[in-house]
């Protein structure tokens, strides 16, 4: 039977491992999706000649750029292992940075979207004889871009977006107790050193919602619905005495928001003889920026040309941001920028509104062992992923 419409009670998004990945064991399930966008776009140079008006043809030049954006509540760090970010835990205990999974060089990973028949929840969906499911698939996806929000009234959200190789759908996956997944999906990779798709069939585990499938428990998310914005906790502290606006913890300015951008803008590598990049490259270096808005209450007494006068390494502090659980006795996840600067502070005062700040902190983004640079985020999940 044909659907009316797809809604988010069909769908569930999984990710794998690596670029290659086919086995079961190899795949997981991202939690607490909000949205999923993907799509695709073909450049194409029209060919002219004397004699006609119109093209003859019209070539591809370049390979098609795919590009897949996904939003969840991020609670404790679960989905951010399995899109291969480094976050510390206890099966993790060494300091690295968090995007040197995708700073090296490598072939990506795939991301599926598995829809089941109308009306049926995705996550209770384990009908081995339906017929209807499907699954559109992306393939060789790299990261360009990891944005985490947080704001009075509303809760975190992580926002990612990746460029990738190639998208399939698959309209004749089966479901199989056997291996307790969905089977028969057509992978959606390609082999990037010569620039064919690669064969093979892969497994993703049924949806689940709170708890993964095999021999592994669950991750426990099902105790965290998500983080709320009155239990996040942001320390400037280490800045205050270098601004005009009062940094002092507990008594300083009212943080209404802030942000933290992670941009990983890539270059696709292509050569002759290839109809897909053999690479995509990030282009280096990599700024992360905070993004903060407050209500001012009390300034500090400072200036300008002081604060410029000394030596640029002396300006470089540790910024704090800590996401406690409900009731703000356990770190669900806690985000430290090393060696931040300061780039600007602008006033906004106006009838009728609180007085407020923008603040902007940045710092670059370290080498793999570069503990002293860049971003570091823990998270209280120390499930083991299924490929673990």
């Amino acid at each position: 039977m044909a659907r009316n419409r797809v809604i988010y009670q069909s769908e569930a998004l999984f990710t794998s491992k690596d670029y290659d990945s086919l086995s079961l064991s190899d795949h997981t399930q991202l939690h607490r999706v909000q949205s999923a966008n993907y799509g695709f776009t073909i450049n194409r140079q029209d060919v002219n000649q004397f004699g006609n008006l119109a093209r003859i043809d019209s070539i591809i030049l370049e390979a098609p750029t795919v590009n897949f954006d996904v939003t969840y509540y991020p609670t404790n760090g679960f989905n951010e292992r399995a899109l291969d970010f480094y976050v510390q835990n206890t099966n993790n205990p060494g300091k690295a940075q968090f995007a040197s999974g995708h700073l090296a060089a490598g072939s990506g990973q795939n991301l599926y979207i598995l829809t089941v028949p109308e009306g049926k929840d995705a996550n209770l969906n384990k009908d081995t004889g339906e017929t209807e499911n499907t699954v559109i698939g992306i393939g060789n996806a790299f990261l360009t871009d990891y944005t985490l929000d947080l704001s009075v009234g509303s809760l975190p959200t992580a926002s990612i977006s990746f460029e990738a190789s190639n998208i399939i759908s698959d309209t004749t996956i089966s479901g199989d107790n056997g291996v307790s997944g969905f089977s028969g999906i057509t992978t959606p990779a390609v082999n990037p050193e010569i620039g064919q798709p690669l064969p093979g069939f892969a497994t993703i585990p049924f949806a689940t919602g709170n708890s993964h499938s095999g021999d592994y428990v669950a991750d426990g998310e099902d105790k965290l619905a998500a983080l709320r914005p009155g239990d996040i906790k942001l320390d400037l502290s280490n800045f205050d005495g270098t601004l005009l606006s009062d940094l002092s913890e507990g008594n300083g300015i009212h943080v209404q928001s802030a942000s933290l951008s992670i941009p990983l803008s890539r270059t696709p590598i292509e050569r002759l003889g290839s109809k897909f990049p053999f690479a995509r490259v990030v282009d280096f270096p990599v700024n992360a920026t905070l993004n903060i808005n407050a209500v001012v209450n009390t300034m500090d007494a400072n200036n300008l040309a002081s604060m410029i006068s000394g030596c640029g390494s002396q300006d470089t502090q540790d910024v704090f941001l800590t996401l406690m659980q409900c009731g703000g006795t356990e770190t669900g996840m806690q985000i430290e920028l090393k060696g931040c600067t300061i780039d600007s502070e602008s006033f906004s005062s106006s009838i009728g509104s609180n007085k407020s700040v923008d603040l902007t902190f940045s710092t670059q983004i370290g080498g793999t062992r570069d503990v002293n640079n860049g971003v570091f985020i823990s998270g209280s999940n120390d499930t083991k992923l299924p490929w673990e």
